[in-house]
């Protein structure tokens, strides 16, 4: 058993994010470790899902967890998922990231899907996701193919919110030198 460790959250405006992330060829210990690594990482944010390039690994995997605080806590992984369908009925959501500190939207996206993954034991789940669960997933999905959800809002808001983390991240390197 590892230690768990957090690891550093990649933020706008770095290119690591549009990354195309790619599937995981087997399940072993290091790709159980990354898991734990990542929710560790989540949990310590705080948030309710994040996927492996968020934390600079361009694999296809994101953890989740959609519990309430005074819920046990309930972590899913999912590796290389990929969503089977989608349903016409749309819900919309105020979504954040942990890579776009303190910015939230309203986004819309449909309100249930179905996904097909790997479990961290490596065998192969469907789950049916409706709620808060299928937009946590559709949002950490698009990651994976190197999409934000700020790529969901009109383009002058996505220019606005793009133009200062660009400056939070100049002012960030200037103060480390």
């Amino acid at each position: 058993m590892h230690a768990m460790t957090i690891k550093p959250l990649v933020l706008l405006p770095d290119p690591v994010l549009r990354k195309q992330s790619v599937d995981i060829e087997r399940v072993d210990e290091s790709v159980r470790a990354l898991a734990d690594d990542m929710l560790e990482t989540m949990y310590d944010a705080p948030g309710i899902g994040l996927a492996a390039i968020q934390v600079g690994i361009a694999r296809r995997m994101l953890v989740i967890d959609c519990s309430k605080d005074e819920e046990d806590k309930a972590p899913i992984v999912f590796i290389n998922p990929q969503i089977l369908s989608s349903s016409d009925e749309r819900s919309i959501y105020e979504e954040g990231c942990l890579s776009i500190p303190d910015y939230y939207a309203e986004i819309e996206r449909p309100a249930e899907i179905v996904v097909d993954y790997l479990d961290r034991e490596g065998k192969q789940q469907q789950i049916n996701a409706d709620g808060l669960l299928a937009t946590c997933l559709q949002h950490e999905i698009d990651h994976l193919n190197g999409v934000l959800f700020i790529d969901h809002i009109s383009k002058l808001k996505r220019n606005m919110v793009v133009k200062k983390f660009t400056k939070l991240a100049r002012s960030r390197e200037g103060s480390q030198l």
